[in-house]
């Protein structure tokens, strides 16, 4: 598989992932927020985790663009929505709502796989297609 054939793999599956997360973070904040390693949240913690729903949304929408136009520029939107995601995984990570290591260890992979992804999205913008 080639690092074009990779990406394109990836991007697709973060299609479904943002779509899961946005739809869950809208729909049922608490049960979503537990299945990805969180305690039972506050109430404000639950309306403030439902406000990011429409941002990972967001996210599919660019990523689904990227896949269906493939444009340098919709690539280079990924890179950049992606980047801003690079830290604030590693944020969370530090909540104490955030209840085991591994779940801490896997925010923290969260932001370095967002700046790998970053990056290679930026990469196909430059390079095309």
């Amino acid at each position: 598989m080639t690092p074009r054939e990779t990406l394109r793999l990836v991007n697709a599956g973060m299609i479904g992932f943002d779509l899961a997360l946005g739809a869950g973070a809208i729909a049922a904040p608490a049960t979503t927020l537990r299945i990805i390693g969180h305690e039972a949240p506050s109430p404000d913690a639950e309306a403030l985790f439902r406000r990011a729903g429409p941002i990972w949304l967001t996210f599919a929408a660019a990523h689904l663009v990227a896949t269906v136009r493939g444009r340098p520029e919709d690539w280079l939107a990924v890179a950049w929505l992606r980047g801003t995601e690079i830290g604030t995984d590693v944020l969370w990570a530090q909540s104490p709502g955030v209840r085991t290591a591994r779940t801490r260890w896997a925010l923290r992979g969260a932001s370095a796989f967002n700046l790998g992804l970053s990056l290679a999205c930026a990469a196909m913008a430059r390079h095309g297609r």
